[in-house]
């Protein structure tokens, strides 16, 4: 039980970090004038952090036996689209609507993933009681934030 709530808790700091980062990013783009270049500060810093940590703390891993799947290097590109799209859009429809919006698709995505376990996730199927729980998250959503 202590692992769980220890476990939650970093997700929940995780959580926080999202609209802070995307927040903090924003405001770069636009005091550089390309939210674009404030995207490539965002990842070198995160590439020079996860590297330290990886060197100094982790210790390199061996490399699998066999090449992962190319599909599984697809995070890359996600998080490069999440970032820059938040760092470019957030300035003019405000950073409350988009965070909103990216908690929406991340509810669809996760149903979707879930219900159908891509990806190797566990599996979930969709339930009535679930879909009400989703139905009163993006009510909340819409209830919360005028969006655009």
């Amino acid at each position: 039980m202590t692992k769980i709530l220890l476990l939650s808790a970093i997700v929940f700091g995780a959580g926080i970090g999202i609209p802070t980062m995307a927040a903090i990013n924003a405001n770069l783009g636009g005091r550089l004038g390309s939210p674009v270049f404030a995207t490539v500060i965002l990842m070198l810093l995160g590439f020079v952090l996860s590297a330290s940590y990886l060197l100094l703390v982790q210790g390199v891993p061996n490399w699998p036996t066999q090449t992962p799947p190319l599909w599984t290097f697809a995070g890359g590109f996600f998080v490069v689209f999440y970032v820059l799209s938040v760092t470019a859009i957030a300035p003019i429809i405000g950073l409350g609507n988009a965070i909103f919006l990216v908690l929406l698709g991340q509810i669809v995505a996760t149903t979707t993933i879930d219900h159908f376990g891509f990806f190797g996730s566990i599996q979930d199927q969709v339930s009535l009681r679930k879909t009400a729980g989703i139905a009163f998250m993006v009510l909340g959503i819409v209830l919360a934030r005028k969006v655009v």
